[in-house]
């Protein structure tokens, strides 16, 4: 690369929600690169819960076999009172189906989630620059020029866009001057640690509940002999963070002497933030992730909640940088915020319901899933838009099992995958506006499926066998659904098909007509 031209977008933070984003933009052709401040990757088991969007999600960034090899499902949680262990079922494991294909929150450390993407990183040809560290932003109407002090001294990097996606403390932010909304509680505080621990059965996530909502946990962590013990502390508690301090608490709160703590990887003095950014971005710098919300940990959100803000903005990144209107990028603070907001209420009910010793706060179910999060109301899924029977514009488009012309069984999710915009038509009517749908050269492509009809542009002819489009997707008549890259319905059409298929492209595309436009990776 030429060092004096700039990158598309430069990466401040690599936890999951800027390795994520890394991971979307490589697998677009973007010119990329991604720093962190921490001299190696994260090593601790912090957010180890893995919602069923966000496993689908990783499936399309082609990093879901690492994680789904490097976790489990949930264990029952062990309620110990006294010398008795009651267990309780924190959710309900699902089977698949045929629109939903992860129905359950996977139980894995971050670490392990933090490897498996850096690994799908690799492969796109990409790397974290770790030791690099953020010193200074500056930019105008075209560039930004961030300055970051690195294992090779000082260094002036120029982008058209930055992405601070470092953290609850993040620099990125803090240059921006944006304001973090909220509170942390000083006196609330919780000892996390990783430590290879023997006494204990690996088959339950303890508890051990005490009055005044403190308490002790320890949750096995897949694929190690380690456990993540929580421990609640009194308000005015010294933490203690050694072996033997912390072998001594331990046993004074289980009443299990048995218990033994060794080979401690990390610990971590915990204080509840509930935060939210008064904005998620100023010019040509946006944040995500804890840059831009921190929540408590109760509910397994905040990982999440990242990892969909770095998907919702990478494809819009790509097609302002290919020419799209750059308008564009301010919905994405207009479709994340209000999710990053409900999500904070929602993991902090849960986490009050802890202290007051509330069964059913350490219950999950359909909210903490976030396959119901939708975008509709938002600017680009007015409340006016087409509807089907089951499905409005903004909404997560579900999977479907259904059947090629040699009788093979395909998921459409498989038909998604992928960089690129996909469009179902069901019907003849549809059929025939597939065929006359024009699409820009630049950009994100358009992948053309039809069901039940003919197209002769179509790149999958199919038929839906099972019924799934009727039952679950509420295709009743002749529609066409434009769904975005990210996975979510750009547009349902029944009436007047052609033209109002075209004028949502508009919003979301480069312009038809624009033969010329330079593709991403060197894009003005």
């Amino acid at each position: 690369m030429n060092p004096h031209t700039p990158l598309d977008v430069l990466i401040i933070g690599a936890g999951p929600t800027g390795t994520a984003l890394a991971v979307d933009l490589a697998r677009r052709g973007l010119d990329i690169r991604i720093v962190n401040k921490s001299e190696h990757a994260f090593d601790g088991s912090r957010a180890k819960g893995i919602q069923p969007r966000t496993l689908e999600v990783l499936e399309d960034l082609e990093a879901l076999d690492a994680v789904l090899a490097g976790g489990c499902t949930y264990p029952l949680v062990g309620i110990h009172v006294g010398p008795l262990a009651a267990p309780w079922r924190m959710m309900r494991n699902r089977k698949p189906s045929a629109d939903v294909p992860y129905p359950n929150t996977w139980l894995i450390p971050q670490y392990s989630t933090d490897r498996a993407l850096h690994d799908r990183l690799a492969q796109l040809g990409r790397h974290v620059e770790f030791g690099t560290e953020l010193t200074e932003l500056a930019q105008d109407t075209d560039l930004v020029t961030a300055t970051v002090a690195g294992p090779d001294g000082i260094e002036e990097i120029t982008a058209r866009y930055v992405v601070g996606a470092d953290g609850g403390s993040s620099a990125v932010r803090k240059q921006l001057g944006i304001g973090f909304t909220g509170s942390t509680d000083e006196q609330d505080r919780m000892i996390i640690v990783d430590a290879v621990t023997t006494g204990l059965s690996r088959d339950r996530w303890h508890m051990w509940p005490r009055t005044g909502g403190r308490f002790t946990g320890a949750c096995p962590l897949p694929g190690s002999d380690l456990f993540q013990w929580m421990i609640r502390l009194d308000t005015d508690e010294e933490p203690m963070l050694d072996e033997a301090g912390l072998n001594e608490r331990i046993r004074s709160a289980t009443g299990n002497s048995r218990i033994t703590l060794s080979d401690i990887r990390w610990t971590s003095v915990f204080r509840p933030n509930i935060r939210l950014a008064e904005s998620y971005g100023q010019g040509r710098v946006f944040i995500a992730g804890d840059a831009a919300h921190v929540h408590p940990p109760a509910g397994a959100q905040g990982l999440n909640t990242g990892i969909q803000d770095a998907y919702n903005l990478g494809w819009k990144l790509a097609q302002v940088l290919a020419g799209a209107d750059p308008a564009l990028l301010d919905t994405y603070e207009a479709e994340r915020m209000p999710i990053a907001a409900a999500v904070l209420g929602l993991s902090t009910k849960k986490y009050d319901g802890i202290a007051k010793l509330d069964p059913s706060s350490l219950k999950r179910g359909k909210d903490e899933q976030q396959l119901a999060l939708t975008y509709f109301g938002g600017p680009l899924a007015p409340a006016d838009s087409g509807r089907t029977r089951t499905l409005r514009v903004g909404d997560r488009a579900p999977d479907a099992v259904l059947t090629g012309r040699d009788g093979e069984r395909i998921r459409l999710f498989d038909a998604f995958r992928g960089p690129h915009f996909t469009a179902l038509a069901h019907g003849r009517r549809a059929a025939a506006a597939l065929d006359r749908l024009e699409w820009p050269t630049a950009g994100a492509q358009l992948k053309r499926i039809a069901v039940g009809a003919p197209a002769e542009r179509a790149d999958q002819l199919l038929t839906d066998s099972a019924g799934t489009l009727g039952r679950v997707h509420g295709l009743t008549e002749d529609t066409l659904l434009l769904v975005r890259p990210d996975g979510y319905i750009g547009h349902i059409a029944t009436e007047d098909i052609l033209a109002g298929t075209r004028a949502a492209v508009e919003a979301l595309t480069p312009p038809v007509e624009s033969r010329t436009q330079a593709a991403p990776g060197g894009a003005a």
